[in-house]
């Protein structure tokens, strides 16, 4: 009885995160089912790269179009716990703030094509560069979808301030320094992995550039997962039977987006800290849905 307590105490507990939280949950399991699996490998001298390489991606393009998955399933592997720490650190606070003024759906399209973006601009980058020339490393990590996550929340209100260490800084200016420490270090060590995080932030930059204009290019992606993972239909249909039994709503949604609309314009202007706190509420709010 108090272990079934306990499961349903977790379930409830998971299931109140937001998406952020359990992508985040996700990664810390990907992180360590590999090495748990690593430990039976070695017991039974068994390979572990002949497992592994199924899931990281290759900076070999003939190797990388046999295993195509491999454009999302790297980012969900991590090299050690302060890699994953420091990539999970930086996408709940990121993550926390999209979420604030935008849906969940936003933050899925914005993080998995920084993923992609960030691992086509590493193969990309392995073929066309004669430094690389004859090597071809694998790359794991979620660095490039949470810098995708990051730029796109200083692109998009970087007026707002946050504090770091001893005063605060504008999110723009953050951004830009991050953004060119991952370009100088590309000499220094990992150069595929800081290309695949500016490949990240490029799209994040261009998304929120994009949106700030009124066009979500987003969409398609999100017409993608959605059919693929069913929801699509699932919500259609329950759209309309909520629509069919209660009326009302056809008058209330309108307003619902006009009031939104209205804060995202004020902080498209003034920034996220003119915002009331009743606005930044109805954000909030408005985000969980």
């Amino acid at each position: 009885m108090g272990s079934m307590s306990f499961l349903e105490n977790l379930k409830y507990r998971i299931a109140v995160f937001s998406i952020a939280e359990k992508l985040i949950l996700f990664n810390v399991v990907c992180f360590f089912i590999p090495k748990l699996l690593n430990v039976i490998f070695f017991l039974f001298n068994i390979p572990s790269t002949a497992f592994f390489n199924w899931f990281q991606l290759s900076s070999n393009l003939g190797v990388f179009v046999t295993r195509p998955w491999t454009l999302i399933t790297y980012s969900f592997l991590h090299s050690t716990f302060f890699h994953l720490l420091w990539n999970m650190l930086l996408l709940y606070y990121a993550g926390r703030m999209v979420l604030n003024l935008f849906p969940k759906t936003t933050f899925i399209n914005n993080y998995f094509l920084g993923v992609i973006s960030g691992g086509i601009i590493f193969i990309l980058s392995y073929a066309l560069f004669p430094v690389f020339s004859g090597v071809y490393p694998p790359m794991i990590g979620a660095s490039a979808g949470v810098m995708a996550v990051f730029i796109f929340i200083c692109t998009y209100t970087p007026a707002q301030e946050i504090r770091f260490l001893f005063f605060n800084i504008k999110l723009k200016y953050l951004g830009i320094a991050f953004f060119l420490i991952d370009v100088i270090q590309i000499p220094s060590g990992n150069s595929g992995g800081h290309l695949a995080h500016i490949g990240g932030a490029i799209l994040g930059f261009f998304y929120a550039r994009q949106l700030a204009s009124g066009r979500d290019i987003g969409k398609g992606f999100q017409a993608l997962w959605q059919s693929l993972i069913g929801r699509k239909k699932m919500k259609t249909v329950h759209r309309a039977s909520k629509a069919q039994k209660s009326q009302p709503e056809k008058t209330t949604a309108p307003y619902h987006q006009k009031k939104i609309d209205a804060i995202l314009d004020k902080i498209s202007k003034s920034g996220y800290d003119s915002l009331t706190k009743e606005e930044k509420d109805y954000l909030f709010r408005a985000g969980k849905e």
